[in-house]
């Protein structure tokens, strides 16, 4: 079967799933395989299911008209989902970078929905196997469309690019995160910059914030121009929510941080560029409620917590640790390890230490952090700061030990689930 009878096949469906759990009626299922489950075992399933038809691998020895047989199921879901980028007549925007990626496409979206239709990666959906998923969402009454690309290796967005095709693009940031996969800092800016690359090539649009000098230098290497946006002139305060004074117009946001600034810079000039009024982009921005443990407040009984528990890095932990600092009154910080900095994870895990010493210094027997996992538990030596092995032997001490009247900062690596101490917050 050629692709375009693979895409008549696709028109003709109510969409596209990879989970047999998740399956609805008339939706072409994609057997993909990884480390630990292989579709190709629930292809069957799917078709009982109600999926119309599986593109499963040629191993498969069941004799189902229904199934397609392919050489290998993820190539064949990027090829659809390349062919479909194809046909579309929209603008797409590629947005990457270390941090802030998902939540500076959420406000973009917020933005430029004010008076457009606009479809965009669902949650963090943005890998291999997530940005072909989120192209083959785009439907036919779509007017802009935004795709999220992440990567941890040098060459990861190469694929993801071929994918979306975008004709417009943002970096949101270069900071020291996955140093494992990409090797130094260096290495990192050599693979968000491959956004840059690609819309060089193709005569893109590019949008960056002017005040970063990283985005800066690596603009001038590829002697690109971009359209700019910056805080000169803009008074921000966040406490704890991100407030914006543009001198004719204030912004009231629902976003913790005021590293979120440069996030909502991003998706006004956007919207600028898109024509979009002003004052319905800052409605639209203003009524944005952060989700999924990212720059979120929650006032429980005894605390304010502020939950950013949805991954680490160390630039994004600095800019954290450096928001709870403005805080009044007593701080508690529960941070996990951050994951994947390879030889630089020692190095980097006590400078946050460090970091966090001058934060709560000035309240010693009120302020207190807690720190979760190996690197933390190493570079915490020495300091009056407890540690735990596992972020559920911290939520078991809170829950015995109950702290009030703090404000918390949450935050870690994906992998350590900092999240679960919330509860006992």
């Amino acid at each position: 079967m050629n692709i375009e009878e693979l895409y008549h096949i696709f028109l003709a469906s109510s969409g596209v799933c990879t989970d047999t759990r998740a399956i609805r009626k008339n939706q072409l299922f994609f057997a993909l395989k990884g480390e630990n489950f292989d579709g190709n075992a629930f292809a069957l399933k799917a078709l009982e299911a109600g999926a119309c038809f599986a593109v499963v691998n040629r191993s498969v020895e069941a004799d189902d008209p229904r199934l397609i047989k392919v050489d290998d199921t993820l190539e064949a879901l990027k090829a659809l989902a390349t062919w479909h980028r194809l046909q579309l007549r929209i603008p797409v925007i590629g947005l990457t970078g270390t941090n802030g990626k998902t939540t500076t496409k959420e406000l973009i979206r917020m933005a430029l929905g004010a008076a457009y239709r606009v479809t965009a990666t669902e949650g963090n959906l943005n890998n291999e196997i997530g940005v072909p998923l989120s192209v083959l969402k785009i439907g036919p009454r779509a007017q802009i469309a935004i795709i999220e690309m992440g990567a941890s290796h040098p060459e990861d967005l190469k694929p993801l690019l071929a994918v979306a095709q975008p004709n417009l693009g943002l970096i949101t940031n270069v900071g020291k995160a996955h140093l494992l996969g990409f090797g130094s800092f260096e290495g990192v800016k050599h693979a968000k910059g491959l956004l840059y690359d690609y819309l060089k090539a193709h005569g893109g649009v590019v949008f960056a914030n002017g005040d970063d000098p990283v985005l800066a230098g690596m603009l001038a290497e590829r002697g690109m121009e971009a359209i700019r946006y910056s805080l000169e002139g803009v008074k921000v305060k966040a406490t704890p929510f991100l407030e914006m004074d543009f001198g004719n117009a204030v912004l009231e946001t629902q976003l913790v941080g005021a590293y979120n600034a440069n996030n909502v810079l991003a998706a006004l000039k956007l919207a600028w560029y898109f024509d979009v009024p002003m004052e319905d982009a800052l409605a639209a921005i203003a009524s944005y409620v952060p989700s999924n443990n990212r720059s979120q407040l929650l006032k429980t009984e005894k605390n304010t917590v502020i939950i950013d528990a949805y991954n680490a890095n160390p630039s994004s932990m600095k800019v954290a640790l450096d928001n709870l600092a403005l805080c009044e009154g007593p701080k508690l910080a529960l941070l996990g390890d951050m994951r994947e900095l390879g030889a630089d994870s020692q190095a980097e895990h006590k400078g946050i230490v460090e970091r966090l010493r001058s934060v709560i210094s000035g309240e010693v027997g009120k302020s207190q952090a807690f720190l979760v996992g190996e690197e933390f538990t190493k570079a915490a030596e020495g300091t009056p700061f407890k540690t735990f092995a596992k972020s559920e032997d911290l939520a078991k001490y809170l829950s015995e030990n109950p702290l009030e009247g703090y404000t918390v900062l949450v935050k870690g690596s994906r992998g350590i689930q900092m999240e679960k101490v919330i509860p006992s917050l």
